[in-house]
């Protein structure tokens, strides 16, 4: 048990020098490590919300929007298989008589596109918070309907929300010659096949457009925030697959000189004049835009339309400063216990006390070091749970320094006290440990937010303490009877 092969002791070695390593850069500012070379180790740990502070949003898709747009569609469907069977569009009405055809969704088929809904959802929603560059963003289901949303370092939650809160659909209507947008409002006189769409613009203003959609959004395959070359103005250029291409290009085609309205979430954002046909498969939308608006809006058309709009039930902030709070609390727990372990350890088992404190010192090094490597995000529950780990760390050397005390008060001599003493303890460790490392995974997978937050750091503390308290303990006593050959121990 204490003789060690010169591989296995090699790759102990870089083991605990990579772990040291990599969780140097957590010890540095962030600032210095960009000038570092990029060969060395970078990585720092992910501060969770709580930590960091940043955005917190509850979600709910609009579950009502979503049925009244399928059954909007199924009445559709309805009017033009009635229309092929020659059936005048004049005739066709729900609910008029008993001889009328009713449209309804089954609770099944409610269920069902909910929850394809909100699965829609949180994508799109990640993307859309993935553009904004911010890391390990938390965005998962609660409940049927639900999102949750938290966006560390995100100092600008109104940014988020209206990120969020537009269904960014978007679609080419053209804007109808019948009349004008405010003549149809005074005299509350709308063409057939027309309809009033207001601006987004300050004043709005309203736009009659033709109902037909004559390219949809949904043909979108990139959108970029740019500058117009004579204005200099912020646009968004976009660009369409094939056969959305093929639609612009025949539209622009068919209506030189026409307006052509950019429709978003029913308002109409730009409304420019052909000019000429556009046969390319690209263009630009233009209007009253920021940078930061027409960065968003290509945010948004990138990431997709959202199949439902999505309401914010509860929204708050966390300031970085309960974040920093929080981090020096847990300083200062992880220190007291990290202290108490020390005291108690060298305390009891003198020398070999010491040898558990380095081994603990190695353990913490490497739970950052996989954290990091991992980008895992560190959280209050986290922190709570590297404290565990610390006062669980040493509990295999008590185990094994309990069983060396017995052998050595039965008369054997130091090294088969110690080989046996490990023997013996090693059933007891891996039991111990296995079952609460079954526990953490049962946590992580069963759990959300924190309590999945608890579960990383004490998974991972489990595997480094019983490697560095079992293996790497038991390397350093390997040395150190090798050199001293000692022929009594004291514990």
């Amino acid at each position: 048990m204490l003789h060690f092969e010169r591989w296995k002791i090699t790759l102990i070695v870089a083991l605990c020098l990579a772990g040291i390593a990599y969780s140097a850069p957590n010890f540095v500012p962030r600032a210095s490590l960009e000038g570092m070379p990029g060969w060395l180790p970078n990585q720092q740990i992910n501060l969770g919300l709580d930590l960091r502070g940043g955005s917190y949003m509850l979600l709910e898709v609009d579950t009502s929007s979503l049925i009244q747009d399928r059954l909007q569609s199924l009445l559709n469907d309805v009017r033009a298989a009635l229309r092929s069977e020659r059936i005048p569009e004049r005739d066709i009405a729900v609910r008029v008589s008993d001889q009328d055809i009713a449209v309804n969704l089954t609770e099944p088929a409610i269920v069902a596109r909910t929850q394809s809904a909100v699965q829609q959802s949180i994508e799109i929603v990640r993307r859309r918070i993935d553009e904004l560059g911010t890391t390990e963003p938390v965005i998962q289901q609660q409940g049927s309907s639900r999102i949750l949303v938290q966006v560390p370092g995100l100092d600008d939650p109104q940014r988020l929300k209206e990120l969020l809160g537009q269904t960014a659909k978007m679609n080419f209507r053209l804007v109808s010659n019948a009349m004008s947008g405010e003549q149809a409002v005074a005299t509350r006189t709308i063409p057939t096949g027309t309809e009033v769409i207001y601006t987004a613009d300050e004043p709005s203003a309203p736009v009659l457009v033709e109902r037909p959609i004559m390219v949809g959004g949904d043909r979108l395959v990139d959108a970029q925030p740019a500058f117009d070359q004579q204005t200099g103005a912020p646009v968004v250029n976009f660009r369409f697959d094939s056969t959305g291409a093929r639609q612009f290009g025949e539209v622009t085609r068919n209506n030189v000189g026409r307006p052509f309205a950019i429709v978003l979430d029913n308002k109409v954002i730009s409304a420019p004049v052909i000019r000429e046909p556009i046969m390319g498969g690209s263009g630009q939308i233009s209007g009253n835009f920021t940078v930061q608006a027409a960065n968003d809006l290509a945010i948004l058309l990138r990431a997709g339309a959202l199949p439902a709009p999505l309401n914010v039930l509860e929204e708050r902030t966390v300031g970085p400063g309960l974040g920093a709070d929080s981090i020096r609390a847990g300083e200062v727990a992880a220190l007291i216990g990290s202290l108490a372990v020390v005291v108690f350890m060298i305390a009891s088992y003198g020398f070999f006390g010491v040898l558990a404190v380095v081994a603990l010192t190695l353990n913490m090094a490497m739970i950052f070091a996989v954290l990091s490597v991992l980008q895992a995000t560190l959280t209050l529950p986290g922190i709570a749970g590297i404290v565990l780990t610390v006062g669980m760390a040493v509990d295999a050397n008590v185990l094994i320094y309990e069983r060396i005390r017995e052998e050595i008060a039965a008369g054997k001599g130091p090294v088969q006290a110690i080989e046996t003493g490990y023997n013996r303890a090693l059933s007891s460790i891996l039991d111990a440990n296995i079952t609460t490392l079954i526990s953490a995974a049962i946590l992580f997978q069963m759990g959300s937010g924190p309590v999945r937050g608890f579960a990383v750091t004490l998974g991972i503390g489990i595997i480094t303490s019983v490697f560095t308290a079992y293996t790497v303990n038991r390397l350093m006593l390997s040395v150190w009877i090798r050199r001293r050959r000692p022929k009594t121990i004291y514990l």
